[in-house]
């Protein structure tokens, strides 16, 4: 679908994830301090990369406040010690944030107005929780604009559940058990761990620590277990805090270049860019926005949802990624979806969400060369959905579902 130059994601990093809240391990860290670490150690981890080369650094916060404010991509350079010379910019795309730092960055690599960039996303929910000095305007409600629980984003997955009465509370809580079961798993394989970068803390209980793994991961988590939670965003409801992600803190940030300029730092590709949409829905069920916007991508790229064989779904609420899987007829238990669990149980800081999607997939295809492609998917509050298509370089021309080796549309 991109016209122009090759974009590719080299590398990606995220801080391990953090409860939000004063017992959280980030209730005293700053907000900017997260993505000075992950600027540095990006950087590290790829020395071959100048800091000069750096085109643009573009941070996305939901909630642009206090240590989340003061135009992040570029206070947050300056702080890690990048050149003078190196601009940045914040970004807000509510929870498709980051991926729109990656999509709005790759378009200028794409145009040759960029030949490196840093992308990424930070939500220190716990300092700055979502909607705090927030001021709607009253005509949202008053003049109809929006139903007044497209305000209040438990509300909208409540709403899919009305619409598509088959996505029941049971599917909901199964699916949420078992993205814990595979976040688990993947803890256990040591899949997870290479690109979480350790975060100094300091707690006013716990003194000085270090961050070194998820803190919001409940393994061992049994669908009998979650049937017993309280449904807090309607009585007898079927929306509950361990079937969707919950309030959490962290950063993510990756590293894009132009193939050009990729191949000329020695710099390793680990996806290629294929195409990327984004879609607007009604508000009021925000959750359903991935399907649009896959749909939209997909005729783009001349791509049917069989040719997918890897999918990285936010997992805001179950019923969200129900409702995407149950409209392309994908089962529940489908092996391509999250196979490494999801933010239900890894946790969702909002803006910085799509970039751990994007690494965790970029992971996922140096282990299995038989995929060519991958989506990373979203719903996005006040009703939008986005999805990015990656290609895989290591793909070894396989033929089974999901694999085949049809052509992108330019």
């Amino acid at each position: 679908m991109l016209s122009g130059r090759d974009v590719v994601f080299v590398d990606g990093v995220r801080t391990p994830f953090g409860r939000a809240g004063d017992k959280g391990m980030y209730a005293q860290t700053r907000a900017d301090d997260m993505v000075v670490r992950l600027l540095r150690e990006i950087l590290r981890r790829n020395p071959s990369l100048p800091p000069e080369r750096i085109d643009e650094v573009a941070i996305a916060a939901t909630t642009q406040e206090g240590d989340q404010g003061l135009t992040l991509g570029r206070s947050a350079g300056m702080l890690a010690g990048l050149p003078q010379s190196v601009p940045g910019f914040a970004i807000d795309r509510m929870c498709a944030g980051a991926m729109t730092a990656v999509t709005t960055t790759a378009s200028g690599i794409a145009a040759g107005a960029y030949d490196a960039v840093l992308a990424g996303g930070v939500e220190h929910m716990g300092r700055h929780p979502l909607g705090a000095n927030f001021a709607p305007n009253p005509r949202f409600v008053a003049d109809r604009v929006v139903d007044g629980d497209a305000l209040v984003m438990g509300r909208t997955a409540e709403n899919i559940h009305d619409r598509y009465p088959h996505l029941t509370r049971e599917r909901a809580d199964a699916f949420a058990a078992a993205s814990q079961a595979k976040l688990a798993a993947a803890y256990e394989r040591g899949d997870v761990q290479p690109d979480l970068v350790p975060m100094a803390t300091r707690h006013s209980q716990r003194g000085w620590g270090l961050a070194t793994a998820d803190e919001p991961p409940r393994p061992g988590t049994t669908v009998e277990q979650l049937a017993g939670l309280k449904t807090p965003f309607r009585p007898h409801g079927r929306v509950t805090a361990g079937n969707a992600a919950g309030l959490n803190d962290g950063a993510t940030l990756c590293l894009l270049a132009s193939g050009e300029t990729a191949a000329e730092l020695g710099l390793p590709v680990a996806m290629r860019l294929a195409g990327f949409a984004f879609a607007g829905v009604d508000p009021a069920v925000m959750g359903i926005g991935p399907v649009p916007a896959t749909e939209k991508l997909l005729a783009k790229t001349g791509l049917s949802i069989d040719d997918i064989g890897l999918f990285e779904l936010n997992e805001a609420f179950a019923v969200q990624v129900l409702a995407f899987t149950d409209h392309f007829g994908i089962d529940d238990d489908d092996e391509r979806v999250n196979p490494w669990g999801g933010a239900i149980a890894v946790g969702h800081p909002l803006a910085s969400s799509g970039v751990r999607l994007m690494t965790q997939l970029a992971r996922q295809f140096a282990q299995r060369p038989d995929v060519r492609y991958g989506l990373t998917a979203m719903c996005v509050g006040l009703g939008q959905g986005g999805a990015v298509l990656w290609e895989n370089p290591h793909f070894n021309g396989g033929t089974e579902t999901g694999t085949e080796t049809k052509e992108v549309a330019a």
